[in-house]
Parts: C-alpha cells; sequence; structure tokens
C-alpha cells in the first residue's frame, strides 16, 4: 500500500479538532481516512459527483477567462501540472510563476456566489491554498469566485448574468502563506498514517 499523501483539496478533512479529549483524530479525518485506506484496498476511489462540481468542471476555462479579463490578468493559462512532496500532492488551477497561485470557484448561482462575505466561506479552501503555496514555492495565492451562467443540461432555471457588473460577478480572497500552517498539516499527515497503520492491523 502506498504512502498516505493529502490531496491540497482535502487538506482541510485533517484540520478538524477532535471533540474528545486526549484524541488525537477527529471523527471527521477518521472518516476520511478509513475511506481512503478502502480506496487502497480495493484498487478504486470513490467517485463523488454532484451538479455543482459537474458545473465547476464545465465551466472552469470560461470562469479562468473571465476572471483574467476583469482582474486584468496576463496570460492565464489553466495548468494541467500536478505538484508532489512527502506530505502532500495537489493541481491548482492557475499559477503565475513569478507573483501567485490561483484557484477557481464557480458559484452555482447568485445566491450562492459569495458577493458580501469578508472571509473565506469555506475554511477548506484556505487550507488548500496553503498547501498549493507550499508546493509551488509562492507566497502568495488568490481564492476566486466567478458567476457564470449553468449550462442548460444541468439546470431547469436560468439566469443571466450577462448584463450584470464584472465586479457584481467576481470576488477575490487573498491568502498569504502560512509556514505554521503546512507544519501542523505534516504533523497531522504523520499522525493520520499512523492511524491507517492501526487500521490495516485490524484487518
Amino acid at each position: 500500500m502506498k504512502e498516505f499523501k493529502i490531496r491540497a483539496s482535502a487538506a482541510g478533512k485533517l484540520m478538524t479538532n477532535p471533540r474528545k479529549k486526549g484524541e488525537v483524530l477527529s471523527e471527521t479525518t477518521k472518516s476520511y481516512l478509513q475511506e481512503w485506506t478502502k480506496e487502497q484496498i480495493y484498487g478504486v476511489r470513490q467517485v463523488i459527483t454532484s451538479k455543482y462540481l459537474t458545473k465547476g468542471i464545465e465551466v472552469e476555462q470560461d470562469s479562468i477567462n473571465f476572471a483574467e479579463k476583469v482582474l486584468g490578468w496576463d496570460l492565464a493559462v489553466k495548468n494541467e501540472d500536478s505538484y508532489e512532496d512527502d506530505f502532500f500532492t495537489g493541481t491548482p488551477d492557475v499559477i503565475f510563476p513569478r507573483d501567485k497561485v490561483v484557484d477557481i470557484k464557480s458559484s452555482w448561482d447568485c445566491f450562492t456566489f459569495p458577493l458580501f462575505e469578508d472571509e473565506i466561506p469555506n475554511k477548506d479552501y484556505y487550507y488548500q491554498l496553503q498547501v498549493y503555496m507550499h508546493l509551488t514555492g509562492l507566497k502568495k495565492a488568490e481564492l476566486v469566485y466567478v458567476l457564470m451562467e449553468t449550462p442548460e443540461d444541468l439546470t431547469h432555471v436560468h439566469y443571466d448574468y450577462s448584463q450584470v457588473e464584472a465586479k457584481h460577478r467576481v470576488k477575490v480572497y487573498e491568502v498569504e502563506y502560512d509556514h505554521s500552517v503546512i507544519e501542523d498539516l505534516q504533523q497531522r499527515v504523520n499522525n493520520a498514517r499512523e492511524y491507517i497503520n492501526q487500521l490495516i492491523q485490524t484487518i
């Protein structure tokens, strides 16, 4: 069985703290690690699908292009390269080699678009970006929410955002690299590996 490494997109799964005193891993983390271990044993990866994920995939390039236009990016190209070290793996959406790493989130509709939120709506994305920065060596990151029309095959309700001001369709959260977060995640990966070894011994 290969050694456990946490995917950037799942890093938040390790960052939930246990409720019971003296416990090292939370029940949420344990559940995730049990699923990961099953994937290794059975040689398959659990496939999670939803209309929200499907939209994100289908409009990703359009979202990147729109953000590039609105934010004045220079040659934003979808990154296809995966990065990896002893603890983490990840494939950032966009990388500006001298500047920053960017993750794109395509909101389902205007009601899920974080127009008024000052803080990142989902803390998991913060940890995802920390891992991306660590893997690429960059010290700045942006989480960019983009509001694009939902493909017709995914919804029976159609909203036309083409006439909406661009500033109401792109929301940027800037994130600075925090080495202490990476150190915490590395320790949690080590704890996860110990737990996985214990799981293996029970079967």
